[in-house]
């Protein structure tokens, strides 16, 4: 019995997806072996029957002694194995048949009526006395072209049923080993998958309890891959979040504090088992959430403390705006797509809008921007990223119909450690990292807010050289 976890979960929706596909190729094949049997032998009397009346048409003689006295001999001459042959009247009377055994009431089935208007047809059901499961295919016999009598073959389909049932039992013995074949194969991806996640989820343990030494050690692929390099680089940026000055530690110990708590919290609780798997899923993401909010806390530690030591260091290329916000835009789709927020980009610019910036940088800047204008908006709202292009720079401005901020914060929010929203969490240090990437960047970052009607930020960077001349040149 394999115990409740994700493995249990891997196995069973394999077992379920492959279960359900046998079951549907099981009806169909089926239905088709079933159909081409009853389909031969229905063909088979049909064109018995059409060469039956085929040649009581051309040989027998127009007259009514001859006809009646010709009906033994189309009987033995059309007659076929383990079928009866019976010739009725135009009322459904059994005039003769192969058996010579009596039938006492007209043939009104839906065969002998369609053969009475002049078709071939089948009918597939119950014989009246013995309740046999029975084919039968009428065919008209024309005299001097009146349908004057109905050949119809009568055949038992018992012994195809027999076969129909035995090929069904066979399948459903192939059907039950594919599926013993699969649970053994799902079970070995089960436990490939479930290892290296206990492997993860035990170094987890591990640094929630303070041990950041410890490394995730093995070569994952996919989402695995990535989440062992995540508490990998996280378990690094703590250790280095140790050397931050005393002062600095103090004053955000509360924001790295309460992540900490929550994975650890979680990590234990897992760890004791004996949750469903609803349970396990809801703790893991959990621990996932505080994972990426604890990475946040600590990168923004060390950008703040690398600007503040003036060692961040630019890689400066050309970069075309326009494209950075558009990549912006990207990146934080799946988060304004969880309040409905729509992100339009404007502007008037012809050509591509080329500035002096290191991209990440830069892109940190407008993450920064966009992030908290999505944070403080409301559901269905919309948020617009503007470019302009002035004589000497690149102008973006980010409006959002959110909150807004009120006067009197608004000469603090670019403080270091200020928080406007102190249930935000955070470390109160997003605004003025990105003031000072700004400046170091040679631009300048304004912001514009009223309380309740929403917030504008408006950055402006310089042009490169030769955008310049080419808009002095335009003039």
């Amino acid at each position: 019995m394999i115990k409740k976890g994700i493995g249990r979960q891997i196995v069973l929706h394999y077992f379920i997806v492959v279960f359900m596909t046998l079951l549907l190729v099981e009806v169909i094949f089926m239905f088709a072996i079933r159909s081409y049997y009853y389909n031969s032998i229905s063909t088979h009397l049909e064109n018995y029957a059409a060469w039956a009346s085929d040649y009581f048409q051309k040989y027998v003689k127009q007259s009514d002694e001859d006809e009646l006295s010709y009906l033994p001999d189309m009987i033995q001459t059309f007659k076929l194995v383990n079928t009866e042959v019976e010739i009725l009247s135009s009322d459904g009377v059994v005039l003769i048949n192969s058996t010579d055994f009596q039938v006492d009431k007209p043939v009104q089935t839906s065969d002998f009526l369609q053969a009475k208007a002049g078709n071939i047809s089948k009918w597939i059901g119950r014989q009246p006395g013995t309740g046999e499961l029975v084919m039968a295919v009428s065919s008209p016999l024309k005299v001097n072209g009146e349908n004057k009598y109905i050949i119809r073959y009568i055949t038992s389909l018992e012994l195809v049923n027999e076969k129909l049932l035995n090929i069904t039992l066979l399948s459903i013995v192939v059907g039950v080993i594919v599926l013993a074949v699969v649970l053994l194969f799902s079970m070995g991806l089960a436990n490939s998958i479930v290892k290296p996640i206990n492997n993860i989820q035990a170094v987890s343990s591990q640094m929630a309890k303070g041990n950041f030494n410890v490394r995730v050690k093995g070569d994952y692929a996919y989402e695995l891959g990535e989440l062992a390099a995540t508490l990998n680089f996280m378990a690094l940026e703590i250790v280095r979040s140790n050397q931050i000055k005393d002062d600095f530690i103090s004053s955000i110990s509360h924001e790295l504090r309460t992540p900490l708590t929550g994975i650890k919290g979680w990590s234990e609780t897992l760890t004791s088992g004996g949750f469903d798997p609803e349970e396990t899923e809801i703790g893991m993401k959990i621990i996932s959430k505080e994972t990426d909010r604890l990475i946040g806390l600590v990168e923004e530690m060390l950008d703040f403390s690398k600007l503040q030591q003036n060692e961040m260091k630019l890689v400066i290329s050309h970069v075309n705006i326009v494209e950075l916000l558009q990549e912006i835009m990207l990146n934080v789709w799946a988060k304004a797509e969880q309040k409905q927020i729509q992100l339009k980009l404007e502007g008037q610019v012809e050509q591509p809008l080329m500035i002096p910036a290191d991209p990440n940088r830069l892109k940190q800047v407008f993450l920064n921007i966009v992030d908290n204008a999505i944070k403080f908006s409301h559901e269905n709202a919309l948020i617009y990223l503007n470019v302009e292009q002035t004589e000497k720079s690149a102008v973006v401005s980010v409006k959002d119909t959110g909150i807004g901020i009120s006067e009197e914060n608004l000469r603090k929010v670019k403080d270091r450690f200020f928080q406007v929203n102190h249930q935000g969490g955070g470390t109160g240090l997003g605004l003025a990292i990105t003031q000072q990437l700004v400046e170091l960047h040679q631009g300048t970052m304004d912001i514009d807010s009223e309380l309740g009607s929403g917030t504008t930020v408006t950055v402006s960077l310089p042009l490169l050289q030769e955008e310049i001349e080419d808009s002095m040149s335009k003039q």
